[in-house]
């Protein structure tokens, strides 16, 4: 870890690990630094052309700028307390639910829209950042706290013209959910295997997130079943023989 004190305690990584999810109520970046990243989520936005503006996923593959936030140690030394110090980048996707027409992310857990594409799923973390407040009004994340320790529920279809997904957890009960409500440039940590979602955002006040994924390197990214995507290493080194666009 860089910095000389971690930005997470021991009681913090502990709440994580039995709740498979932490709220980091403190700014991640500096002003100047989110401001710089909303920047580039503004251009993305503009050049999305007909893609809906919670399809912004990938973005460093086309623009590398993002990986000067994606590859920083604010981030990196948030993430490591959670999955260890040799951390891979998996992915990130500006998630922007737009004012009054934003749609709802149905309950899902993302290891089963990563199914058979790495070994294991216990050690991914996804930091979400928000760009924009995030609350109830406008459609904040929530989670079902301790459902972690599965990853691969029963799903039911749903309409995808107001769903971002086609489908979602079977049999949720939506009176456990505890809400992310964020301010601008504070952020979430969540497990990969977590059941999680959002309502449609109804209300006049965009609300944009910028996900930050990562793995511990001992999880191996198989090549066959990941064709143009690609892996950065992060921090420390690799492990379980994964291919890294910087190593």
């Amino acid at each position: 870890m860089q910095n000389k004190e971690s930005l997470l305690s021991p009681e913090d990584a502990a709440y994580y690990n039995h709740n498979g999810y932490y709220l980091y109520k403190k700014p991640l970046f500096s002003e100047e630094k989110l401001n710089r990243l909303t920047n580039i989520f503004e251009e993305q936005l503009a050049l999305k052309g007909t893609k809906l503006s919670d399809e912004l996923d990938t973005p460093h593959f086309r623009d590398e700028r993002l990986l000067e936030f994606l590859l920083a140690d604010e981030v990196l030394d948030l993430v490591e307390p959670i999955i260890g110090p040799n951390i891979g980048l998996w992915s990130s996707h500006f998630i922007s639910k737009e004012p009054v027409v934003g749609r709802a992310t149905p309950w899902h857990e993302d290891s089963a829209y990563w199914k058979g594409r790495v070994s294991s799923f216990d050690h991914i973390v996804t930091v979400w950042l928000a760009i924009d407040r995030s609350n109830q009004e406008n459609g904040c994340m929530r989670v079902i706290p301790g459902t972690h320790n599965n990853g691969f529920s029963e799903y039911e279809a749903v309409d995808k013209s107001t769903n971002l997904f086609k489908s979602q957890v079977k049999n949720i009960d939506d009176s456990q959910a505890v809400y992310f409500e964020l301010e601008r440039g504070e952020c979430s940590l969540h497990d990969s295997r977590i059941i999680h979602g959002a309502k449609a955002n109804t209300s006049p006040h965009r609300r944009c997130g910028y996900t930050m994924r990562y793995f511990s390197t001992e999880t191996r990214v198989i090549p066959e079943r990941n064709e143009n995507h690609k892996v950065w290493l992060a921090r420390g080194r690799d492990i379980a023989g994964s291919k890294f666009e910087n190593v």
